[in-house]
Formats: structure tokens, C-alpha cells, sequence
């Protein structure tokens, strides 16, 4: 199992990251902020729109380390890519399956129900932990029609019929965040899903954390072999990592939407972290989005036991875990994708 190091996050719009020796050196208008041996990373994410050294963009390459470049306000932009790794069947298989819409929706159906079974278990955490300041059969409504909607799931070779399933659930998941939003609902409020831009607190930081989970999936599947742009669910777009966003699909619920209800009820995050702009765009100001990704790396260092695999791990592993699996139901070796079921 590939081993958790550190991802290096740079904030600064002005910073530029070259390469001295075996270290990541960060500098900004001729002013070194900081230098980092590159053995201790498994990931620099810039935010920046000056850039990368290209001695520093081959050797993260070389080294397997990922490089990715965001701008100042998070959205994705690139990354880096070495050589293609992994066996050349195992793609050839990925590629014969995504191009069979029976296959395609056998896999597509498992990410659907990780997803719909992990907004389930968010509502019930909500329900048991904070049971008197919830509607409590409001959010018994909702798991039953979400666990209605999972048996389904599991029945249909359709996947435009999955998608629509989908939806309709995810109108269901999200019809409740709000009130699972228990502080600072006078400035914390979702009153659906936006974005581009995100229009609100919570939109803004739904979709950071997102595009953060994203390049870890991608980073995941490419660890592994597989091709994060060619997707089972998402089909092909030009630019598009369609199967990073097919893994997280499942992991949406667990992993980015609890860890930003947990930003807001612990008030971790405040109203002064968010810029308003003139167009109605809500977003994260710098400090806000350092914040976020210090909370972010120590959430991925929490342990957890893997359903499946029964083993102990690190919440940023789990990604990784679902890329593997995922593998090895390609080359047949299980008989089916288990997702990731949290509990």
C-alpha cells in the first residue's frame, strides 16, 4: 500500500517552484519563502498562475510525485504526467469496458450505491449526534428513500437510467444539508447545489474541497495504471478526468461533504474567510483557503478500517484502496468493484 506523505500546498499568487538539488524550492519577486527536500512529498499543488520550473515539472515526473496547477481561487487548471505506468492490458481493459454500455453500467451501478449508502450514513450520523435540534422523521423519510433508491440501483444495466437515479437521490441527499448546517445559519446556508461560480458559503466550500479530493483520485488511479480520463459513469470529454470523477462519486458524502459540515459546526470557518464579489460569486480569500487545507491534510491522516479490505488505514489512503480494487476487477481477480462502504 503506497505509503501517506506530506502534499505541499502554495498559496502565495506570486510563488514560483524550481528545483535545487533534490529540493523544492518556492520563491516569490527574487525572495526564497521556502525549500523542501522532494523525498517527504507525494504532492505540490500551486495556486498560482507563474508556474513551475520545467526541471522541477520532469522530476516530479520521474519521481512519481504529482504536480498540479490551480488558480488563486482552486479551480483545476493541469498537472504533470510521467511516463504511462502500469500494464498495458490492464488499460487495453479498462478501454474495451468503457466502450460497453452493459459493462460500463455493471461498474457505473457500484459507484452510485457507495454513493447513495455514504449519503445515508451522513443523514444517520446527523439523526443519532444532533437528534433534538433536526427534524428526526424527516431525516428517517429521507434514508428510507435513499435505501429504496440503492435496491434499485443494484438492478439497473441502463446507464442513462443510473444517472437519473442518481439525481434524483442526490435531490434528496441535498434537500437536507442545510439542516445539517447547526452553526452560523444566518451567513451558512445551502439552498441547492452551484457552482461556476458558487453562489454561497457553502458552495464555495463544497466545491474546494472537491476539486481537492478529485486530484486525489486521479493521483490514485494513476498509481495504479489506469487511465483517470476514461470513465465508466462520466464518458469521455476532452480535458475531463471522467473516472477520477467516477471514484468520487462514492466518496463525495464521507470524505469531502461530512469534512465541510464539520468546517462549519466547529466553526473552523468563519464568515470573514469568504469574499463576495460584485457578479453574486461567493469565494475563499487566501486565508480562508489555508484554513481549509490544514484541516484538510490532518482529516486525511485520521485512521479508519477499511470495509473490504479490513485493514487499518489512513483516510487519505482510501482513495488509493478504491484505485486498487478497482484494478483488480479489471484483470479479474474479484468478481465484482466493492465500494467503498462507510461505517
Amino acid at each position: 500500500m503506497r505509503k501517506l506523505l506530506n502534499t505541499l500546498y502554495v498559496m502565495n499568487e506570486e510563488a514560483y517552484a524550481a528545483l535545487d538539488g533534490e529540493n523544492v524550492v518556492i520563491r516569490a519577486k527574487e525572495t526564497e519563502l521556502g525549500r523542501i527536500p522532494l523525498h517527504q512529498l507525494e504532492g505540490i499543488i500551486l495556486f498560482s498562475y507563474v508556474g513551475a520550473s520545467p526541471a522541477l515539472m520532469g522530476k516530479c515526473a520521474r519521481e512519481g510525485i504529482d504536480l498540479v496547477f490551480c488558480t488563486p481561487r482552486g479551480r483545476f487548471l493541469a498537472r504533470t504526467c510521467a511516463e504511462i505506468r502500469g500494464n498495458v492490458l490492464l488499460r487495453r481493459m479498462q478501454y474495451r469496458l468503457a466502450d460497453e454500455p452493459l459493462q460500463s453500467a455493471r461498474i457505473a451501478r457500484c459507484f452510485i450505491f457507495g454513493k447513495l449508502a455514504n449519503a445515508r450514513r451522513v443523514l444517520d450520523r446527523t439523526r443519532r449526534d444532533h437528534a433534538i435540534r433536526i427534524d428526526e422523521k424527516k431525516f428517517q423519510l429521507a434514508m428510507d428513500q435513499l435505501r429504496g433508491r440503492m435496491e434499485q440501483v443494484m438492478q439497473e444495466t441502463s446507464l442513462d437510467a443510473l444517472r437519473g437515479m442518481e439525481g434524483a437521490a442526490a435531490t434528496i441527499y441535498f434537500g437536507l444539508f442545510d439542516d445539517m448546517i447547526l452553526r452560523n445559519k444566518e451567513t451558512f446556508y445551502f439552498h441547492g447545489r452551484n457552482r461556476r461560480p458558487p453562489l454561497d458559503r457553502v458552495n464555495a466550500l463544497l466545491s474546494f474541497v472537491y476539486t481537492l479530493l478529485g486530484n486525489d483520485c486521479t493521483s490514485a488511479l494513476e498509481s495504479v495504471g489506469l487511465d483517470p480520463y476514461v470513465g465508466f459513469l462520466h464518458r469521455d470529454r476532452p480535458g475531463r478526468t471522467s473516472l477520477a470523477q467516477d471514484l468520487l462519486e462514492e466518496l463525495r458524502p464521507c470524505m469531502a461533504d461530512r469534512f465541510v459540515l464539520t468546517l462549519i459546526n466547529d466553526r473552523i470557518v468563519s464568515p470573514k474567510d469568504f469574499e463576495l464579489q460584485e457578479n453574486g460569486a461567493v469565494l475563499l480569500k487566501t486565508e480562508g483557503r489555508k484554513k481549509v487545507l490544514a484541516e484538510w491534510q490532518e482529516k486525511k491522516k485520521g485512521k479508519i478500517t477499511h470495509p473490504f479490505l479490513k485493514e487499518k488505514m489512513e483516510w487519505g489512503l482510501v482513495p488509493y484502496a478504491q484505485a486498487l480494487l478497482l484494478a483488480r476487477y479489471l484483470r479479474d481477480d474479484l468478481d465484482g468493484y466493492p465500494p467503498f462502504l462507510w461505517k
